[in-house]
């Protein structure tokens, strides 16, 4: 996630201005699916999981990218990870219907993806310019930094792996929330 934001000087607090371009139109993207989101809605199987996998790699970003930051930043990804993953599995999306020979789902509407998608998206372009004010060697930027990205990954891989499940199990009543 660091490549979010372009390298800045600490002092210039223009951080839109620094920002890559390819930014902007992946935060209208989400915003624009999450937004679809308030109704019910029927979709692929493989579409659903975009969103998911787009913030599985914002989350694995730092730890492909992470500098000599010690062992605690380490252990804050995998502690955050895992019990935001957790979490995911336990509540997972729910789904009214499952049509398997034509690979979609229905899911009720909610305003639960659109708050909460955008909340990690903000919350991860807050690491990124946090990293690019070189505030990375502080302790705590690096915690939280690796815990919100952590989160992320973590998060995002549990709802995956639910709303597989729930694909593979509908039938069975497993859906409940």
């Amino acid at each position: 996630m660091e490549a979010l934001v372009r390298k800045a000087d600490a002092s210039s607090h223009s951080y839109p201005d620094n920002t890559p371009v390819w930014v902007f139109p992946l935060l209208a993207y989400l915003i624009w699916q999450e937004w679809q989101a308030l109704r019910p809605r029927t979709r692929p199987i493989w579409r659903m999981l975009i969103v998911p996998l787009v913030f599985l790699l914002m989350g694995l970003s730092r730890l492909a990218m992470a500098r000599d930051n010690g062992l605690e930043p380490l252990l804050a990804w995998f502690v955050a990870a895992l019990m935001l993953a957790a979490l995911a599995l336990s509540r997972g999306p729910q789904l009214l219907a499952v049509d398997r020979q034509n690979g979609t789902v229905t899911r009720p509407g909610s305003s639960i993806p659109l708050v909460r998608n955008t909340t990690i998206f903000a919350l991860q372009y807050a690491v990124a310019v946090a990293t690019a004010m070189k505030l990375q060697p502080h302790a705590a930027v690096a915690i939280i930094g690796h815990a919100v990205s952590g989160a992320s990954a973590g998060y995002f891989s549990g709802w995956a792996v639910a709303l597989l499940r729930r694909y593979r199990n509908f039938d069975s009543g497993e859906n409940a929330n």
